[in-house]
């Protein structure tokens, strides 16, 4: 059997940056530092994060007054960042630097009074802290449906998108607000998320080569599903998997060319264990496929107070 890596895949810059911002903090500061959510979407990162003096929690009221808190790459509402100062929290701001822009524009948007449309998945926390940088009317779409019978209530209206979708995801929705708004205000499809589109395309790259894809990612990752979604689209049998505890032999039955890809926040060290878990399973060669380099980096947050 031959396992065929998808180029690029796991960590993005933004990830890079969480992660690093934790670990900088605990080495600045000490244990313990708090996390407001998890950092980034990936069990194993938060497990190793915690063993290192990390606490992560879901209310600002968990962590003790003045204690160093670091908000997680999906960023959080306005609102938040107010009630962490009058708690007199130390913020080290871990949002993803694309995320921060997308609270920008909706912010932007809003305060010219225009209704904002969210296209993204309701409740996952970068679109209900995009949600909360808009002051006036907002509303959420994730689908074509959706953008069908939305109904505003402003006469002018923008929109922005989460930037774990892609642009295959958000195309059609765009040009079907489009045609309904023909004045509707966006961004352009290039500046959504760089990182997630280009592991989409690597998938679509692999497709065409292999007869199953495994993504390795946490089931509550939002690109990760959508990395499997976009293997199912080209019609190969795809699944999601933790880690290598998670692989069924079944699944390989009359396979002779297996793909394997990671979403932005799953660790490059669970892809080894899984490769070397089929190779402990089967007969096994392994070879990756050329893809886009990503060189972006992003600079870590302010630590000093």
């Amino acid at each position: 059997m031959e396992i065929l890596l998808a180029k690029p895949r796991g960590f993005c810059a933004g990830v890079k940056r969480a992660i690093s911002t934790v670990e900088k903090a605990l080495e600045i500061y000490g244990r313990p530092v708090f996390v407001l959510h998890e950092i980034v979407h990936n069990r194993h990162v938060i497990q190793t994060l915690s063993t290192k003096g990390a606490i992560f929690v879901e209310e600002l009221e968990e962590i003790p007054k003045g204690s160093i808190t670091i908000f997680s790459a999906h960023g959080v509402s306005e609102e938040t960042v107010i009630k962490a100062a009058s708690r007199g929290l130390r913020v080290i701001d871990a949002t993803c630097p694309l995320v921060t822009k997308v609270h920008m524009q909706a912010r932007r948007y809003s305060a010219k009074g225009m209704e904002v449309i969210i296209i993204g998945h309701p409740g996952h926390p970068e679109v209900e802290g995009t949600q909360g940088w808009v002051k006036g009317l907002v509303s959420v779409i994730a689908t074509r449906r959706d953008a069908e019978i939305f109904q505003p209530k402003a006469d002018k209206l923008a929109y922005v998108t989460q930037t774990t979708l892609s642009i295959d995801d958000t195309r059609e929705v765009i040009e079907l607000l489009g045609q309904r708004f023909p004045h509707i205000r966006g961004p352009e499809l290039s500046d959504i998320c760089y990182a997630t589109q280009n592991r989409q395309d690597a998938v679509k790259r692999l497709s065409q080569q292999i007869d199953l894809l495994l993504v390795v990612g946490s089931q509550n990752s939002s690109n990760s599903n959508r990395l499997r979604e976009t293997g199912l689209h080209q019609g190969l049998p795809s699944y999601l998997i933790e880690n290598k505890d998670n692989i069924q032999t079944k699944w390989f039955a009359g396979m002779e060319r297996i793909g394997i890809t990671a979403g932005a926040s799953a660790p490059e060290i669970l892809v080894q264990e899984v490769i070397d878990e089929l190779k402990d399973l089967f007969d096994c060669t392994v070879k990756e496929i050329g893809g886009e380099d990503e060189t972006i980096e992003f600079r870590l947050p302010k630590m000093q107070f």
